[in-house]
């Protein structure tokens, strides 16, 4: 694999000017390394456990439980119609006692807390600990566990991702690769979109040969405490937590617009509408997605007189309001 860029001693303009209109990975070094929480997790886990303890308003969280026989690896069963983990509610205080306990296992249970918001749960730590590339409306996420493996996936929205205790592997894929990865289920996944079926710790290239091609493409970064990731929205990410105690927070934004329409809803909704229609059909639809949406060919809103209120142009609020009551009628 690639080595994905390494930036150092970045700074608000450098990122936001900078590295993210390059639309690729970034490894951002020492970013955060001034945080306490980062200060504590380089002192031991019963430190950093401590620090988020106090600080922990006893919210109810979500939890992912494995049994020691998947190695870490959160996935599907072999039938891919269920995940080969359970999902409980706990609160953070709880969760990181039983990370602590089992810390010494050698065969452990494999322990994720997933997507906690951290002005829910732990309300001053954005305060102490901030976050110095991104405007403050921006809200913070936290994750928590002991080693583990998360499959290559995708998010919406571009992301930047800080190491607060522990090490991370990542290994970024680009977006024209899914097809070489070989993507799931839709309905039932681990995290909420498609998930590759590669393990990417074993790859077995007879079953999925096109992935040879992906890792041709593949970008790798092995991030310390205080180092960041910046992931473009979209980008295929696998994400390996190398230590028994790994604290990880990241931040998303952007990949939608005030229209508060998901594009992956949209995209949803489009494999419901047209994948299953026949290829001439299809093939027609892409000639439209070409001009109104993805613009390929020439700006759709051209020749349209200007102050036009219109879905090629821009929307009213009563407009934005009535097309999203007719498609939700729609979808009824």
């Amino acid at each position: 694999m690639q080595q994905i860029s390494v930036w150092e001693k970045v700074d608000f303009k450098t990122f936001q000017e900078e590295i993210i209109p390059r639309n690729k990975p970034a490894h951002i070094k020492s970013v955060v390394g001034h945080w306490p929480a980062v200060k504590a997790g380089l002192e031991s886990p019963e430190a950093i456990a401590r620090y988020l303890k106090s600080q922990d308003n006893e919210n109810v969280i979500s939890a992912l439980v494995g049994d020691p026989s998947i190695k870490g690896r959160f996935f599907y069963q072999p039938d891919l119609q269920k995940l080969n983990f359970q999902k409980a509610q706990v609160t953070l205080g709880i969760g990181i006692d039983r990370l602590l306990k089992i810390q010494d296992d050698p065969n452990p249970f494999a322990i994720a807390l997933q997507a906690i918001s951290v002005t829910q749960s732990l309300p001053n730590f954005a305060s102490l600990n901030h976050q110095p590339l991104l405007d403050n409306s921006i809200q913070p996420t936290m994750w928590l566990g002991n080693r583990a493996t998360v499959a290559p996936h995708y998010d919406i929205h571009d992301n930047l991702a800080c190491v607060v205790a522990g090490r991370r592997e990542f290994s970024l894929f680009p977006p024209d690769q899914i097809e070489n990865l070989y993507p799931g289920p839709v309905l039932v996944t681990p995290g909420g979109v498609p998930v590759s079926m590669v393990d990417i710790n074993n790859p077995d290239m007879d079953r999925f040969p096109k992935y040879t091609k992906a890792l041709s493409l593949a970008q790798q970064a092995t991030l310390e405490p205080g180092d960041a990731i910046y992931i473009p929205a979209l980008w295929w990410h696998g994400v390996k937590s190398l230590e028994i105690f790994n604290v990880l927070v990241n931040y998303w934004w952007g990949g939608s617009t005030e229209s508060e329409i998901s594009p992956n809803d949209s995209l949803i909704h489009a494999m419901m509408s047209i994948s299953k229609l026949d290829a001439t059909k299809r093939e027609a639809w892409r000639a439209y997605f070409d001009y109104y949406v993805f613009k390929t060919r020439t700006d759709p809103a051209a020749d349209l007189p200007p102050g036009l209120n219109d879905l090629l142009t821009s929307l009213t609020d009563e407009q934005g309001r009535e097309i999203r009551e007719f498609l939700a009628k729609g979808l009824k």
